[in-house]
């Protein structure tokens, strides 16, 4: 189930960007900024293939095209979703990596769908149509979300593309994004997990690396290789020290323009649960993979999702610690406070509006736990609820109008959501019955066992033993029970139908006592900051497309030492021990011979990237492909909250270290000559 956006990213007054700062719009690159620093002029060329060469992957990631055939270049990790469904216990891809070596024999992906932004409207009069500043705020939130559904259902009905309306600055600005949508997606090329993921979770989000986190993969349109005009070259030198770089992608979200309010309540509520909760169902993953091969490689997907969140998140609530980085963002936020104070006019609109966001926040504390675990993130990685949730929201749903209907259920989400819904993608029992338990204990901590819609499910059972009957006697596993009224008398749509009340009350309150007053306060925060500020910054990230550039650039540690801009595959044979997850898979042990091994591997740029950046494409001056993103390094994290490139720096893999790899270890002949080596 695609989870609903955290809290509305709020404003605070910042610091002028500085160095290679900026997750920048398209329509709105600092291109002066560039050619003063790097002496490069940004054309509108090089923007308009950038953006249309690269794509966003439903499942949270980036990409390019980097041939005219729709070859797609992006993570393993982000690829890994599919991989893992295109799996079976007798083909393990995941494991043992998969070459298609000619068309008829590249894997249909069950769920992935990817976007390429064709163009930007601004639309902000048009979605605060029928508002004021003295409309409440719950009838204001209304009107945006009929408003945003009414221009989303007439753009997509105009074109024929996806169409969203995107919120930036927290509501200071609404856009209108048009995306060509890519829903026959298949697998191209995957090297083995132990080597695209080598180090594991032990090595995730450090510097020095040694993984070939890349994956290709193609689109389709009408059962032939989409044929595409705007494609990323692969550079024949790679990546070289100093550079100029440029990374295009879809970070995920930031909270630079956060209050401190919102701040404080990441601090002390949304990591804290975050990490407890995925914590204990990570160590029941880990024991389940314990018990049996096919149980490890059933959890594999589930659980390096998760190791990655926690280790992700544990960074960020390091930074939210630390008494500098809050230091300054109290200050950033005075500023701002003091510039409107210091106006009458200004005070008397905008002085409350941090109050009103603290007030805000202060019931979302008493309600997030019950909110979290029924509406924002239920089900603890059950795809059987997940289904079930989702077929039972997609009918109550599609009979209202559109403009009254949950926003992601509206006509221009619907031909997703029912791609999820309907995903042929295979569901194990096991693993099912496991999270299902996670998830009911969770119910039982948050609610207690008396509370009415709790002692239903569990019928006087333990959540271990009510799991796995839901789970035994349910047949949402079938793509076409799911599609038949069957699926409406299912057991699993039992657990779902006892849950809904509370979790639509959960989401109401959320919706018209947060949601609605932060999204009017922090409007009006941003209306206050380009008065005072003007408007060439740039928003928070939204998973939408942003642009950054960079310089390829090593650093020095907290020890003193320097640490290069580059490893190699020396570095990689030295690093690995032959224990998981430093074992090196069989080819690369008979590749070692023929390997150039001083060619550089991964490398570390300032580039300023987030999550959702992963598999973005990192190109040169010339626009060809000179590595792809795959991760930070731990003292990035914080970056979340407040840019800074001392020591925080992104993480690519080289795109000579790739070429190497496919010629010397894998002779992925068809793969080197479409690319044009």
């Amino acid at each position: 189930m695609p989870r609903l956006p955290f809290p509305t990213l709020l404003l605070l007054a910042a610091l002028p960007c500085g160095a290679e700062e900026g997750m920048w719009l398209f329509n709105k690159f600092p291109r002066q900024d560039v050619r003063k620093r790097f002496g490069f002029t940004v054309t509108d060329q090089f923007l308009n293939t950038l953006q249309l060469a690269s794509v966003r992957f439903n499942n949270g990631g980036s990409g390019s095209f980097v041939s005219p055939n729709g070859l797609l270049f992006t993570n393993h990790h982000v690829g890994a979703d599919c991989i893992y469904q295109v799996s079976s216990k007798e083909n393990d891809y995941m494991k043992n990596g998969f070459a298609a070596g000619s068309l008829g024999n590249e894997k249909p992906c069950p769920s992935l769908e990817v976007n390429v932004l064709l163009k930007i409207e601004t639309v902000t009069e048009k979605i605060k149509a029928g508002t004021t500043d003295a409309t409440a705020p719950a009838e204001a939130a209304r009107l945006r979300r009929a408003n945003a559904a009414a221009l989303e259902k007439q753009c997509a009905a105009d074109t024929g593309n996806r169409c969203d309306v995107v919120t930036l600055f927290s509501g200071g600005r609404y856009d209108l994004y048009q995306y060509k949508k890519y829903t026959d997606v298949r697998l191209v090329f995957a090297p083995e997990e132990s080597i695209a993921a080598f180090g594991g979770d032990p090595d995730n989000f450090t510097y020095p690396r040694y993984c070939l986190d890349f994956a290709l993969f193609r689109a389709y349109e009408n059962g032939k290789p989409a044929q595409v005009k705007h494609y990323l070259p692969w550079s024949k030198t790679g990546a070289r020290d100093k550079e100029l770089i440029f990374v295009s992608g879809h970070p995920g979200r930031t909270e630079r323009l956060a209050t401190m309010a919102e701040l404080q309540f990441q601090r002390d509520v949304v990591m804290p649960l975050s990490l407890d909760a995925n914590g204990r169902l990570i160590q029941k993953l880990l024991a389940f993979g314990q018990t049996d091969p096919e149980n490890k490689r059933i959890a594999r997907d589930l659980l390096a999702s998760l190791q990655n969140s926690v280790k992700a998140r544990t960074g960020f609530l390091a930074g939210l610690r630390q008494d500098d980085l809050m230091r300054l963002k109290q200050e950033q936020e005075n500023r701002l406070r003091k510039a409107i104070a210091d106006d009458p006019a200004k005070q008397a609109r905008f002085g409350k509006t941090w109050d009103e966001i603290a007030a805000a926040y202060a019931e979302y504390k008493d309600f997030y736990r019950p909110y979290t675990f029924l509406e924002r993130a239920p089900g603890s990685g059950s795809e059987l609820f997940a289904i079930a949730k989702g077929l039972l929201r997609y009918q109550a749903e599609k009979a209202k109008p559109n403009g009254e209907r949950l926003r992601e259920w509206n006509d221009a989400n619907l031909p997703a959501q029912e791609q999820r819904l309907y995903s042929p993608a295979p569901i194990y029992p096991a693993l099912e019955i496991l999270t299902l338990t996670e998830f009911f204990s969770n119910l039982v901590a948050t609610f207690g066992p008396a509370e009415p819609f709790v002692a239903k499910i569990l019928a006087g059972r333990s959540p271990a033993a009510a799991a796995a009957d839901y789970v035994n006697r349910s047949r949402l596993a079938d793509v076409a029970v799911r599609k038949s009224p069957a699926a409406m008398d299912d057991p699993m749509m039992q657990v779902a139908q006892a849950l809904e009340p509370k979790a639509r009350e959960l989401r109401k309150r959320y919706e018209d006592r947060v949601e609605a007053i932060t999204v009017a306060s922090s409007t009006r925060i941003a209306q206050a900051r380009f008065a005072i500020y003007g408007d060439n910054e740039y928003p928070d990230a939204t998973f939408t497309l942003r642009l950054t550039y960079a310089a390829v650039k090593g650093y020095t540690n907290e020890a003193g030492r320097p640490v290069p801009w580059a490893t190699d595959f020396a570095g990689l044979y030295a690093r690995a021990s032959g224990v998981e997850p430093f074992a090196l898979p069989p080819s690369w042990l008979r590749a070692k011979a023929a390997l150039r091994l001083k060619t550089p591997y991964n490398f570390v740029s300032t580039a300023d990237t987030h999550g959702g950046n992963s598999g973005s494409p990192t190109v040169n001056a010339k626009g060809e492909i000179v590595g792809i993103l795959f991760d930070g390094n731990l003292e990035g994290l914080p970056n979340q909250y407040l840019y800074r490139d001392t020591r925080e720096r992104s993480v690519h893999v080289a795109s000579q270290g790739i070429i190497e790899a496919l010629g010397k270890v894998y002779r992925a002949a068809s793969v080197l000559k479409e690319l044009g080596f």
